[in-house]
């Protein structure tokens, strides 16, 4: 699980030995950076988005490998909140330090991890793990860049879900239901004044255009209307997602 965590976060480009953070986390699990980085790229295999570039990754996945890809993405809910918290143990990190004491948590192989007994404060450490997997997943395929304008700052950036976080808890932590975007854009988009077409092209309402003629628009919008978003390296955007968008939260043209 840990494994298949850190291969969401990390460009295939980077799944190597000489990586850092394969060195820090194959120490940490006892293992080799080798064996480890071997383990990614298994999981690359099995990736379509690469494949679909022309990347195979290694042919040697096994049962296992294809097993546990199978239920992350058939629940990302359980387990992308799981293998989180798993890394964040792992480090002893300031996130995970604020987890209760651990309670015993089983694997059900129809309804993910289970974990029992949630008290309120219980839930919302649940969430915060849950969300730093989702934010960091997408910022790393993002190249932490808006996919939209390019902006590279940190701080300006939101892991921005297409369908609403209350609505949708099944893929609260789907990487395919997010976008990097800058916070001026996350916004607009979260209001509907913006959305995507089948093409990935960006898609300006009405509302938004009825302020023209903005020096401000033009630079944060008007610019790129019509262009097509910078695309992940891997968990493109999911069209269905994007078009349950248009139909019901952009106001329209």
């Amino acid at each position: 699980m840990i494994a298949m965590n850190i291969y969401c976060k990390l460009p295939f480009g980077k799944l190597h030995h000489r990586n850092l953070t394969i060195i820090e986390v194959a120490e940490k699990l006892g293992r080799t950076p080798s064996s480890l980085a071997m383990k990614l790229v298994n999981f690359a295999s099995l990736d379509p988005d690469l494949q679909a570039r022309g990347i195979k990754g290694l042919e040697g996945a096994s049962k296992a490998d294809k097993e546990i890809w199978r239920e992350f993405h058939e629940d990302w809910e359980s387990y992308g909140y799981e293998s989180e918290r798993k890394l964040q143990l792992l480090f002893n990190s300031p996130l995970s330090a604020l987890e209760p004491e651990p309670t015993e948590i089983t694997l059900n192989k129809t309804r993910g991890v289970q974990v029992p007994n949630i008290t309120e404060s219980e839930a919302t450490v649940k969430v915060r793990i849950g969300q730093n997997f989702f934010r960091e997943t997408i910022l790393a395929n993002y190249e932490r860049r808006c996919c939209i304008t390019g902006n590279p700052i940190p701080e300006l950036l939101v892991a921005s879900h297409i369908l609403p976080w209350s609505k949708c808890p099944e893929h609260r932590l789907n990487p395919c239901n997010g976008l990097c975007l800058g916070r001026t854009q996350d916004t607009a988009f979260d209001r509907g004044l913006i959305t995507f077409n089948d093409d990935y092209q960006l898609v300006i309402s009405k509302y938004l255009r009825d302020f023209l003629p903005e020096p401000t628009l033009e630079r944060n919008f008007m610019d790129y209307c019509g262009k097509q978003i910078r695309l992940p390296e891997k968990f493109n955007p999911d069209m269905d997602f994007l078009k349950s968008h248009r139909e019901e939260i952009f106001i329209g043209e």
